[in-house]
């Protein structure tokens, strides 16, 4: 049974509190292995040079392959991260960062992802880093 982004959002904050401190939050989530996630914007997360640190472009991405998995598969809260890829390529806006993030192959054990992390105005979002991983999926999965 495939969750909601309501669903899926509240299943992330209970398991993982830290996604309620840092203002994360799911938008949308698509059965078809689709999550789009939200980082709000605060001055707590940025670094020296005033950009989004690293740990917290990170955070957003790996939150998000999560989504992507429960939306495809449901809730499956012992599904871990295998692996995690990110290129930074611009620096973000001091604005809320976007994450849009799909399930490119669900295997058995392993579901491989993409994340496009975004930045800026909607209209006007600019890819800021590019993420690619798996997360290993548990073996008794319904």
């Amino acid at each position: 049974m495939t969750l909601t982004a309501v669903e899926v959002e509240a299943v992330i904050r209970a398991g993982v509190p830290m996604a309620e401190d840092i203002g994360f939050t799911v938008d949308e989530a698509r059965e078809d292995g689709f999550a789009r996630t939200r980082l709000v914007f605060s001055e707590r997360l940025i670094r020296p040079g005033g950009t989004l640190s690293g740990p917290v472009q990170m955070a957003l991405a790996d939150a998000s392959m999560y989504a992507a998995v429960m939306a495809a598969i449901g809730q499956v809260e012992m599904a871990v991260t295998s692996n995690l890829s990110i290129n930074f390529l611009h620096k973000p806006a001091p604005d809320d960062l976007i994450g849009e993030a799909r399930v490119l192959r669900m295997g058995r054990r392993l579901a491989f992802c993409e994340v496009r992390l975004l930045s800026g105005q909607e209209n006007e979002e600019k890819l800021v880093a590019h993420v690619t991983g798996s997360y290993a999926l548990p073996y008794n999965r319904n």
